[in-house]
Formats: structure tokens, sequence, C-alpha cells
């Protein structure tokens, strides 16, 4: 009717299964690009859930921001008390509450139940208050939570298959309430963090990850999955923790764990199609490299721990060229560590390098790895696996300070979990050899860090390039304040899952962590580099996310990568609409006159 208010209905309780629906998404496509950016996102919440049943479902429940209205019509008046307060307001009772804890993992147990009455508010906190809330809901304090989560567990947030439900793990999935599931974070617990084999117990890392892939990608909650996959553990203090939530028994390997693996992959496609993202997480270090390449051209997948973790580390190389003025293949790349961090990065590099012009054998020949053996060469015994790529003919060297002194790197990066391997001596020859040396210490938790930032500028006199996997605090010397970077790979997996989920991509191939490390990389403008950044500040993350999704939307077009169509012509616009939001969604059903007869 002529003046009427159009209004989306997308039903909370139905809104799922409905997208699934051949044209929904051009659907809201369309009615996206009618409206102003508000109007996109006034969706109006007609669920048949009433009563007290609304107070228990997070995604429904808005605590005392109902408005009377709702509350008379949806049966809770006088469930929840008379005062009526807005979504900001709210947020000042949870930080309130938030700081009021005296330390870390309280925060995270106080998170995590907020999270399990009020999704909406949850994201809201999380959202506004970047900076402070990632250390808390991921590294460096989930990992405390996973050693502790036999105390911290609360309620289940995720799907536990165990090896003794082999043969029946479609059935297990369809016992997730959502039909509609873009995106699974899975685990089976063996390598989480740099803190070994804690099983069940990693179960909070694919909460903590997906989190995040909503807090900092916008992909919505109710598309989202986490999986524990429970093979057992070799933790010997598992199998005597009276807490333990898993198999207490050891970990099941070979053939019946591998059929176990492929059954789940065939079981996601099944349950929830071709396009449903596997990311795979903390996976020991012997079946992360083979999964990722049994299965990155059968299924829509891909490996955080190697190719996120490159991508992230390769854009703060890119940045770092624009501080030293040397082009990639003009540097010399010595890793500490040779597992999937170490190799992913060093891979990442090496074809970012042929792409500028290098020869593979060339650009292979600037990367050196060491392990726990020391120097990786030929003239070693047992050099295997995705290592053996980058041994070299030379001789065998242990210890780390002589291989620095003999190779003399330009860029030094610690993936290898040793915490305060890069010794003053060692950050003292970087200087002596370089005048901005690059320095990466990315190993996780922070007490697991190769050196601290304060560390870094000291021995090196303020004239390194350096970047860490946790946070560290800026750092002044000689009237200057450094700001070191953060190489989380929040970077990056939020923006290449979103891009992957909203243009229907199948498979993912190693090009798109390259071009989301470019991509990243130009984000970082002059100005943070004056300030010794080589990432943009985490408070832009939701803008970053989305101008990589945008990107690579670009890319998965062209290549033909891309199913969702037709193709949007503003693509950044177009994944935008799709974004969840945390603003609250109205109950006061939307009515209507019939008009009137002659």
């Amino acid at each position: 009717m002529a003046g009427s208010k159009a209004v989306f209905l997308l039903p909370k309780t139905v809104s799922r299964p409905l997208l699934k629906q051949p044209g929904a998404v051009a659907l809201l496509s369309r009615f996206g690009s009618t409206k102003s950016d508000e109007e996109k996102r006034e969706l109006v919440c007609t669920s048949r859930v009433r009563g007290i049943d609304i107070l228990r479902n997070p995604q429904l429940n808005k605590g005392t921001a109902f408005t009377l209205k709702e509350r008379q019509i949806m049966g809770i008046h006088g469930l929840i008390p008379p005062a009526i307060r807005t979504l900001e307001e709210q947020t000042v009772r949870v930080m309130a509450n938030f700081h009021r804890r005296t330390n870390d993992l309280d925060r995270f147990i106080y998170l995590m139940s907020l999270q399990d009455r009020n999704e909406k508010l949850f994201y809201k906190v999380l959202c506004d208050n970047v900076n402070l809330m990632m250390p808390i809901v991921y590294t460096p304090t989930v990992g405390l939570a996973c050693q502790q989560y036999g105390i911290t567990f609360r309620r289940p947030r995720g799907l536990f298959i165990s090896i003794n439900d082999k043969g029946h793990i479609y059935e297990i999935l369809c016992n997730w309430p959502e039909s509609n599931v873009k995106a699974i974070v899975v685990t089976d617990g063996e390598r989480i963090l740099g803190l070994g084999d804690l099983g069940a117990y990693g179960m909070g890392i694919p909460v903590g990850k997906l989190s995040l892939y909503t807090a900092l990608g916008g992909i919505d909650p109710a598309n989202c999955l986490p999986i524990l996959l429970d093979v057992g553990t070799n933790n010997k203090e598992l199998h005597e923790d009276p807490l333990y939530i898993g198999l207490q028994e050891n970990r099941v390997t070979g053939p019946a764990y591998d059929e176990f693996i492929d059954e789940f992959m065939s079981a996601v496609v099944r349950r929830f199609g071709s396009t449903c993202l596997v990311q795979f997480e903390d996976f020991g270090n012997h079946n992360a490299f083979r999964f990722l390449e049994k299965y990155r051209d059968q299924y829509c997948t891909f490996n955080d721990d190697i190719q996120g973790t490159a991508a992230v580390a390769a854009a703060g190389v890119f940045a770092s060229l624009r501080i030293t003025g040397k082009k990639l293949v003009d540097n010399v790349y010595l890793f500490l560590g040779a597992g999937e961090a170490a190799v992913g990065i060093a891979d990442l590099l090496s074809l970012a390098m042929v792409e500028e012009g290098a020869s593979q054998e060339e650009a292979i020949s600037k990367i050196w790895l060491v392990d726990s053996r020391g120097l990786v060469t030929k003239g070693r015994e047992n050099v295997t696996g995705h290592k053996a790529a980058y041994a070299k003919e030379f001789k065998n060297m242990k210890s780390l300070e002589d291989i620095v002194d003999e190779l003399k790197p330009s860029c030094l990066i610690g993936a290898a979990a040793v915490p305060g391997a890069f010794n003053e001596n060692i950050l003292k020859s970087m200087a002596k050899h370089n005048d901005k040396p690059i320095i990466f210490a990315l190993s996780n938790p922070t007490s697991m860090a190769e050196c601290t930032a304060e560390e870094a500028y000291t021995h090196t006199e303020g004239r390194c390039v350096f970047a860490s996997g946790s946070p560290f605090p800026s750092h002044t010397m000689n009237g200057k304040t450094y700001h070191p970077g953060q190489g989380n790979n929040a970077y990056i997996f939020p923006g290449v899952a979103l891009g992957i989920i909203t243009c229907g991509v199948r498979h993912v191939p190693e090009k798109i962590f390259l071009r989301s490390a470019r991509c990243l990389s130009e984000l970082v403008t002059d100005e943070h580099l004056a300030e010794g950044r080589v990432y943009p500040p985490l408070e832009q993350i939701q803008d970053i996310s989305l101008a990589i999704a945008a990107d690579l939307a670009e890319y998965v077009y062209r290549e033909d990568l891309a199913s969702t169509y037709p193709e949007p012509k503003d693509k950044k616009a177009f994944i935008r609409s799709l974004m969840y939001r945390t603003n609250y969604e109205s109950f006061e059903p939307v009515t209507w006159n019939w008009p009137k007869g002659e």
C-alpha cells in the first residue's frame, strides 16, 4: 500500500531453514539494496516461543531490554524486574561485573555464562571491547580455561563425537538443532595451543574460535558449530582426573582413526551440504598436514594452524618490507620450529616469492628451519615430511645462537613454543647483522613466547620490527613509544571464513590465503608503521574482516570458485547485508488493516 512501511519478516525459529530455500539469499540481497543501513537490519522476531522459554533461550532472551508491550504480548511480564533497560545500558552492567572479577579465568567464566543467557548482549560487549575481551575469550586465557575445563564446564556448547560413535556420526550431527550450519571448527584436542594433548578439554578452542567468527567476522552464531572429536588422550594426568569429561583411554590411531575422520567429513556434507566450511584446529602435526592434503580438493576446508598462521605472519612480513626497504626475495628467513605453523608460513612466503618472479629453487634457498634437533639439513637422519623440502646441503648445527651468527638472517620467526629462546645474545646478533631486523615471536600463549616485546626492542636498540602471537604492552625507550603488533590469526580467519561462506566456495586454494595476507598488509598505514605496528589496530577488526571477505569475493568470482549466484555487483555491500548484527529484534508483531469495502 502506498505510504506503508515495508518490513522483511525473518522468523527467528524458522529463519535458518528458510535461508536454504532457492532464491532466499537473492531475496535478502534485494531487500538490502533498497533500504538504508538501519532499515536493512529491521528484523521482526515472530517466534512462537512464549513465556519462560523465551528467557531460557539465549538467542531470544533480551533480559531487561524487553519493552512493556513485548512482556505483555509474550507472557513474560513479571518474570523479569520491572526496570526497562536499553542494550547500551545493559552493557554498562556487564562491564561493571567484568571488572569486578579478580582474574582472567573468572572473567572468562563470567563471559561464557553471559553467552549462555543472552547471546546478543554477549556479542555486543565483545564487539565493542575487542582489545579487552579477545585475550579473555581466546588466547591466552582460553588455554588456561582448557586446562581447567573440568571445573569451568557449565553446559555443552557444541557436539562431542567419540570414537565409540563410529558408524553413527551422521545421526549425531542430526541432533544439532540448527540445520543451516555454514561453519564448523573441529579439533581432536591433541595439540592445544602450546599446551599439548588435552583431549576433550580442547573443546574450549572451537567454542572460542567460533565466538570470534561472529564477533570479528559477522557470521551468525546460529550458522556455527563447534565439534570435539574424542578419540581418547595420551595425557596420563587426564586418565586420573576425576573431573575429566572425555574418554579416559589412550588415543586411537591408525586405520580406525582415519576411517573415523573420513566418516565425519562425509557426514558433514550429507547433513549440511558441500559448502559447509570445516576448519581443522589444533590437530597433531602428523595429522594436520596429511588431512589438509587429503581433503582440500574434496571438501570446503582449511587448517588455521597451518594456513591462517601463515597468512597473518606473511602479512606482517609484507608490511615489514615497507620499513626495511627490502624486497621479499632479498631476505633470509630463519624459523625456530618446523611444525604446522613454521612450515605453513614458509610455504606461503615461498609462494609469494614465486608470484613476484623468483624461481621455486631461489625461494626455498632463502628459508631455513630449526627443529628440536637443530638446523634442518640434508645430512641429518630422518628429515621427513613437509620440512624436508627446506632441508639444505649444509653442516649440522644445534645451537640457535651459532646458527644465527652463521646464517645472518634478516628475519627471525619463532613458532616452536620454546619460551625465552630468543635470548639477549641472539637478539643482539640480529641487530649486529641488520639495520632493521624482523623478529616475530609468534608462539602462544604469552608464557610460551620466544621473547617479550621489551626484550626485543631493548636488545636491538629499538631498531627491530617486532610482532608476537599474544599481546604485549607498548614499550617506551629513548623517548619513543613502540606499539608491538600482535600477529593473531584473528586478523585472517574471520574474514576468510566470511568470504568463503557468503560466496559459497566449495574448495579453498592456497592463493586465498596469500590474497588475504596481501590485503591485510595493505590495510597497514604509514602512521601504523611509524608506531612500530605491522598490523592495523585490533579495534578495526570488523572492518578488516569485511575488507578481506570482499577482496576474496572478487577473486573467487573471477576464478569461478563461487557457487552463490547471481554474482553481486557490489560485493562488499552484499556481504555486509548478510553479516550478524548485535541489535535486538522486536517481538512486537507487524499489524496492518484490510482495505474497507465499498
